[in-house]
């Protein structure tokens, strides 16, 4: 004899949907890096470009100093600040000559560029 039995469908409970966080691998994390740090890099390289164009000022635009009123000394190879003090002031004190020119054209530390105009202050010039 065969018997048959009608039971109900066994309902499996689906599994509830779950978000899944964004999760960064290293490669992820570095491509983001890399396209963040390009705005900067292009910034920097930007500023670093033209960067000493806010110190210089043509004739039109030097305000109440004109070229005229200073003597230029041109900075030749092997020159340094304590060599053009000496040549521009030989009886006056180098470290006061040096700290004149200085004051005058901006200097920050003794580095010097050969061609570089350098403005004597008036008490100094010849």
């Amino acid at each position: 004899m065969s018997s048959i039995s009608i039971s109900t469908a066994a309902v499996i409970p689906a599994r509830p949907a779950t978000r899944s966080r964004l999760r960064l691998t290293a490669r992820g994390r570095g491509v983001l890096l890399a396209v963040a740090a390009v705005p900067l890099a292009i910034g920097i390289a930007v500023a670093a470009i033209s960067g000493g164009s806010a110190i210089a000022a043509s004739d039109d635009t030097a305000g109440s100093f004109s070229t005229a009123d200073f003597q230029t000394v041109t900075v030749l190879p092997g020159d340094t600040l304590w060599s053009i003090a000496n040549t521009v002031a030989p009886t006056a004190d180098p470290r006061d000559v040096i700290g004149e020119i200085s004051r005058l054209n901006m200097l920050r530390g003794g580095a010097l560029q050969i061609g570089q105009e350098l403005a004597i202050p008036a008490q100094y010039a010849d």
